[in-house]
């Protein structure tokens, strides 16, 4: 997977990519429950899905990329 389950907290490691992306979003190594909270609290984000394919996100990397 080029090195994306070691992202993960070590319980989803071996998980097949589907299953990543339907983790909650605090099975991302650095992100603690309350950090998920948060997003959750202001943008809706319950799984790596939704974080990966937030419009705010997707945005300010497209304008992060162009600016390099």
């Amino acid at each position: 997977m080029g090195g994306i389950a070691d992202k993960f907290d070590k319980a989803y490691e071996t998980k097949p990519i589907s299953d990543l992306a339907n983790a909650p979003v605090e099975a991302l190594q650095g992100v603690s429950p309350g950090d998920a909270q948060h997003l959750k609290d202001a943008f809706n984000i319950k799984t790596v899905r939704d974080l990966g394919t937030n419009k705010y996100f997707l945005w300010a990397q497209a304008v992060a990329k162009l600016a390099d």
